[in-house]
């Protein structure tokens, strides 16, 4: 069986290998950046759609889709977006053979083809909010390395867009998304932080914008979403405004929320190990894969034993796949540990023989379970799973994470560091030149670690200074 790439000191060449492995994506497709989506890893896509689309919905927002090209004049009204997204756009300048009076955009996010159209649905203080998202596939032209699901130039992309009457209403919604996402989170076994950028890093056109990060190893850190709050930055280019309850005209206040397939490669890269992916049972594609042993005059009460059982798993709504292929049984065993199935059954004449199984679950633990209460005792196998890779993952966040008083501090840093910074750009550069990396922001909510009160800037010495976060973005 081949060995993957150590995980600590090469982890790209380590997560390349292992997406390989568990047949997550193709990325033999003839266009750089745009991969194919295996079956496995549209399965696994699917739960991930699943988790955002409950808690998003618990939310009150509403689904809709809108169209995948933007004609140039409608990208070009808000400048200070175009600036950030001009070099990454795909234009369509031909129909055909027939070249277009308008050159069209392929949507590398839906500010710009949405909000022409929220100005004809709001004309009322009765139409707010509007809280609407889609998932659909955005396009940028990443002139960096593509990696699969980190950085692609065709992104599987959920995004909500609302607009809300004043920017006390707008703030509560970013409230209401970073609720949602610690849902989503929660199911998905990552734990994050949620991270105020600086000024010289928001997202174009917003007010602020608050990045959602974890740790994958050493001083790196993978942003997985971003909220933003715009004010009346967009709204008042696309011309959204309402008639208030004093028949005053106003702009609305909009905020956007935007997560991606990342999520599939945060999965890997928290969860994966030596052996391969290691997948939540939210989103694992198989939550539990039976692997009955088909060898000598019991073959048959062995796969009629096998597929009863996976019969009334999948009843129980699991997701249940019986691997009956003509592998060894030690292949398939290897097969499933790489793809990451949380729990695996394995059934000998033996187990079939006195109605029993034995359970083994992607983390190393084994056991002989039955005949009593049977299908119980693997939904629990299954629960105990979960909860064991949760305490995993939550010890790892906690140890990803340390306190850097000076700058010296910083160069060649194995964690991601936490730092006290008075806010001002000249001292974010001068941490940004010593960790070789990114001033990611100031923290929203609780911090990751608990480092007492803030000293003096870390750049300047000055007292008036709050906790910052830094570290190296993949």
């Amino acid at each position: 069986m081949p060995t993957f790439p150590d995980k600590t000191s090469k982890f790209i060449d380590w997560y390349l290998e292992v997406l390989d492995a568990a047949e997550l994506t193709d990325k033999r497709y003839p266009v750089k950046g745009m991969n194919v989506w295996t079956p496995y890893g549209f399965q696994a896509r699917r739960q991930l759609d699943a988790v955002m689309i409950r808690e998003i919905e618990k939310t009150r927002s509403v689904p809709v889709e809108f169209p995948t090209l933007i004609p140039q004049t409608e990208f070009q009204k808000e400048k200070e977006h175009i600036k950030g997204f001009d070099a990454q756009v795909y234009w369509v300048t031909k129909g055909g053979a027939t070249d277009l009076d308008v050159p069209l955009v392929l949507r590398p996010t839906s500010e710009t083809a949405m909000y022409p159209v929220f100005a004809l649905w709001i004309r009322s203080h009765k139409d707010l909010p509007l809280n609407v998202y889609q998932i659909v596939n955005t396009f940028r032209y990443e002139t960096k390395t593509t990696r699969p699901f980190l950085r692609v130039r065709e992104i599987h992309f959920f995004e909500e867009h609302t607009c809300q009457v004043d920017e006390a209403a707008a703030t509560a919604r970013v409230g209401s998304n970073l609720s949602a996402f610690g849902a989503m989170a929660e199911a998905f076994v990552l734990p994050f932080v949620a991270i105020r950028r600086p000024e010289w890093d928001k997202f174009p056109g917003a007010f602020y914008s608050i990045a959602l990060d974890i740790p994958v190893g050493g001083a790196r850190t993978l942003q997985i979403g971003s909220i933003h709050h715009y004010r009346e930055n967009f709204s008042g280019p696309y011309g959204i405004h309402y008639e208030a309850p004093d028949g005053s005209s106003k702009l609305v206040h909009q905020t956007t929320f935007g997560l991606s397939e990342r999520l599939v490669g945060a999965v890997v890269s928290v969860h994966g190990d030596a052996k391969g992916v290691v997948f939540p049972s939210s989103l694992a594609p198989y939550q539990i894969v039976v692997v009955p042993i088909l060898s000598g005059d019991g073959a048959a009460g062995v796969a009629d034993y096998a597929a009863r059982l996976a019969e009334r798993l999948l009843a129980r709504g699991l997701r249940v796949h019986v691997d009956d292929s003509e592998e060894r049984p030690g292949a398939k065993y290897y097969r499933w540990e790489t793809h990451g199935v949380p729990v695996r059954l394995e059934i000998g004449r033996r187990e079939a023989a006195q109605g029993t199984v034995t359970v083994a679950d992607r983390l190393g633990e084994k056991r002989s379970v039955g005949p009593e209460n049977l299908d119980d005792a693997i939904v629990g196998a299954l629960a105990d799973y979960d909860r064991r890779l949760r305490e995993k993952a939550h010890a790892a966040f906690a140890s990803s994470f340390s306190v850097a008083h000076r700058l010296d501090e910083l160069k060649d840093s194995t964690t991601v560091r936490l730092l006290a910074w008075c806010g001002t750009e000249a001292c974010g550069h001068r941490v940004e030149e010593a960790i070789d990396g990114a001033l990611l922001g100031t923290p929203e909510g609780p911090l990751p670690i608990d480092p007492g009160a803030p000293g003096g800037c870390i750049g300047c010495g000055a007292a008036n200074s709050r906790w910052a976060l830094a570290g190296q973005p993949l």
